[in-house]
This record gives C-alpha cells, structure tokens and sequence, in this order.
C-alpha cells in the first residue's frame, strides 16, 4: 500500500502537541499582530500532524513570582499544567521599546521555578521539551527580542531547534501590523515553516531519547 507523505508525518508526529502562548498586551478578544502569527505557526504545525492550543496570556490572572504557585488567585498553576501537556512551547511576543511584552517576561518568570523544582536525577520539569519564538513588530528588535527569550528557554531546560524562531517586523515607523498582510511576505512564511518543521523533529527525537540523568 502506498502512503502519502502527508499521512507518514501526521502517523511520525502521532499525539505531540504544542502550546502557545500569546503574550500580546491586547485584551482577550482584540486582533493582534502576534496572535495572527500564532494562527499561522498553528496551522503549520497541524501540517505536520500536530495540534496547537494557543494561550492568552493577558486573559489570566498570571500572579508576580517565581514559584509555580504564588497563591490564591493565581492562575499560574492550571497554566503550568498546559505547560507540562505540551512537546513543544512556543512563546509569542510584540516587541515594545525594543524588548519582549511584559506579559511575555511574566510567563518566562514563571517558568523560572523549573529550575527551583530540578530533581534529584538533574532534570528539570521542561527537559524533553522543545521551545520556539515568534516575534512581531512594526520597528527593529526581533533578533534582540529572539534572543533575550531563547536564552530564558534555555535556561529554563527547554531544548531549542535549529532557526527556533519566525519573525516579521514592518518599517520603521509605518504603523502596519502583520495582521493586516495579505498575504504574509515569503520570507517570513518559509521561516515559520523552518521553526515548525524543525521543532517538531527534535520534539519527536526527544520522545525517543530523552536526556538521560545525571550520575
């Protein structure tokens, strides 16, 4: 019987799931340029047989700190748990003032108690897990917003795949929004296609051969 590449990445890639989190300054509910990216790294990913929940960080009630659980109220803990469901992690941020959202700085804050929570064996929470970038703008700064945040991945033991990050950022001082491309530019297209591709790869070796324990 002959299978079509479609169906071999979708039986490769059964059962890992992403998660991403939105981290536009925008209320629930309001059109964003990140969340229009994020849409567009979603439907990449289901090419690849994987399926996408994307989280609005602002919605919730996501509390200062650095713990996994910073009290009543905090919305953090069910968040972490859709956080330890997932393969693969994407954080999407606007860039503002040449630096990733505020909200997108909360969640990588709460992230930081993986490293608090290391086990016994030198693990953390999030290894196995694959983390990627998306990044938006309408003024310079991705490359710098990429890597203040693939730094924060990587300290917090997510693993990144080669060109872990898409991005588009507009003129200086155009006022355009991704949002309202049509159609998105080639480039930024191919890169989305690149991160996904190669996210889901690692992701799916990780599965196989995850990082063994410490001595």
């Amino acid at each position: 019987m002959i299978t079509s590449g479609a169906s071999l990445i979708a039986t490769r890639t059964q059962g890992l799931r992403a998660l991403a989190f939105n981290c536009t300054l925008k209320p629930a509910g309001h059109p964003s340029s990140t969340g229009a990216m994020l849409a567009d790294v979603a439907a990449a990913f289901a090419r690849h047989g994987v399926d996408t929940e994307t989280v609005h960080a602002a919605a919730h009630n996501i509390l200062p700190g650095t713990r996994s659980d910073e009290g009543p109220g905090d919305d953090w803990p069910a968040l972490r748990a859709r956080v330890m469901a997932a393969d693969i992690v994407v954080i999407g941020s606007p860039i503002w003032i040449g630096q990733p959202s505020s909200v997108a700085k909360r969640v990588l804050e709460r992230l930081d108690a993986f490293i608090a929570e290391t086990g016994d064996d030198g693990r953390m929470p999030s290894y196995g897990k694959v983390g990627a970038v998306a990044v938006v703008g309408n003024e310079d700064g991705a490359h710098h917003v990429g890597g203040e945040v693939y730094q924060a991945l990587n300290d917090l033991g997510f693993s990144l795949a080669a060109n872990a990050m898409t991005y588009w950022v507009g003129a200086a001082r155009s006022g355009q929004e991704y949002l309202e491309l049509k159609p998105v530019p080639r480039s930024t297209h191919d890169a989305t296609e690149m991160m996904v591709r190669n996210a889901v790869h690692l992701a799916q070796l990780l599965r196989g051969a995850p990082y063994p324990p410490k001595d």
